[in-house]
């Protein structure tokens, strides 16, 4: 089998007719150009799949899954943070509420669907205990530190933390997902490598030239910012359709969350479908830490910055929700060892999730 030489022409007109798209905001074009915004992100969102994958063959595991994580979450931050310095104080819950859903999503729906599909597709799927368990201890105890100990602290009032202790809770946030990563990338790499015989057919596929890498690299950035963008710019007709079902404003958190993760998910489906379940785990652990240990950090120098307060605490049905969702999780990848059970727990989480959000 021969390495490919260049890029389908598809996944390099879909980021420019997505970015041609967002300019064409600046007409007032009618409503039926919502549509069209609509499938310009979706086309974006699949050729940032397609770009991702030629970027982690070419690297290799598990720099190819970081890289797409890292990028997603970046592009992530940078949304939240416009959005706060646009909304001044009225926004001070956004990042909350946006990275609270991102790891629900991740840990319930993402995570859940791919041990479905590959247990539907294989019986039983294995991976790597020691990897799984340290993102899991890691997201565990950055979770609980930034989204459930504001609710019991009492220097101030209310779900948020003083001053000084969102510093150190940012600092913490840095230096526990640093650590994680130093450990995925550099001291005990092997925890976070597929086994033996996981995924044959793509392990031994020749990889992309480095032009080639360098390329769908340069063009994955763009159609995650094209994601991004292409999905803030429907926020309204989707808050004037939330309205209209006469759902809280949270849902709006929770439809952009899975819009700007639609590229991760994608690829962590594609590999559990493809068997290779340590990818996808590398995949989505991954990125909700990466959500949860950049956000927190980048949204609180913008709180200190401004003066505007940090709304971090989570309410207690969602405390009650998101325990529920670490435990099974911790649980369902205990054994390194996977069927469909796990997955179908996992996503009938996700569904009592959605519903509580759109019915309280």
């Amino acid at each position: 089998m021969k390495a490919p030489t260049f890029l389908p022409v598809w996944t390099i007109a879909a980021p420019i007719a997505a970015w041609v798209l967002f300019a064409g905001l600046s007409l007032g074009l009618g409503g039926a150009y919502q549509i069209l915004l609509a499938a310009g992100m979706l086309g974006s969102v699949l050729a940032g799949v397609h770009h991702a994958e030629v970027v982690a063959h070419r690297v290799g595991e598990p720099f190819g899954t970081l890289v797409l994580a890292v990028a997603v979450t970046v592009i992530e931050v940078a949304l939240i943070v416009s959005l706060m310095l646009a909304g001044g104080p009225e926004t001070t819950a956004l990042a909350r509420d946006t990275v609270f859903a991102a790891v629900m999503i991740i840990l319930n729906a993402i995570v859940g669907l791919c041990l479905l599909v590959g247990g539907v597709r294989f019986g039983e799927q294995c991976f790597g205990l020691y990897g799984v368990s340290a993102a899991l201890t890691t997201l565990v105890a950055i979770s609980v530190l930034t989204l459930i100990l504001p609710n019991y602290t009492t220097s101030v009032l209310g779900p948020m933390y003083s001053d000084s202790q969102l510093i150190f809770i940012a600092v913490v946030s840095l230096v526990l997902y640093g650590t994680f990563v130093l450990v995925q990338a550099v001291r005990h790499r092997d925890y976070f490598l597929p086994e033996d015989g996981e995924g044959d057919e793509e392990k031994h596929a020749p990889p992309p030239p480095t032009r080639i890498a360098l390329t769908s690299l340069g063009l994955l950035v763009i159609c995650l910012a094209a994601v991004v963008l292409l999905a803030k710019a429907l926020a309204p007709g989707i808050e004037a359709g939330v309205a209209a079902m006469g759902a809280p404003k949270t849902l709006v958190g929770i439809i952009i969350a899975g819009v700007v993760l639609l590229p991760e998910g994608l690829s962590a489906v594609q590999a559990a479908r493809a068997n290779r379940l340590q990818t996808s785990l590398n995949l989505a652990l991954g990125s909700a830490l990466a959500s949860i240990g950049l956000t927190i950090p980048a949204v609180a120098l913008v709180s200190m910055y401004t003066g505007m307060t940090l709304t971090l605490g989570i309410d207690m049905k969602s405390t009650v929700l998101f325990l529920l969702s670490l435990f099974v999780s911790v649980l369902s990848l205990a054994t390194g060892r996977t069927t469909i059970l796990q997955g179908v727990v996992l996503l009938m989480v996700f569904a009592v999730y959605l519903l509580t959000s759109i019915i309280p």
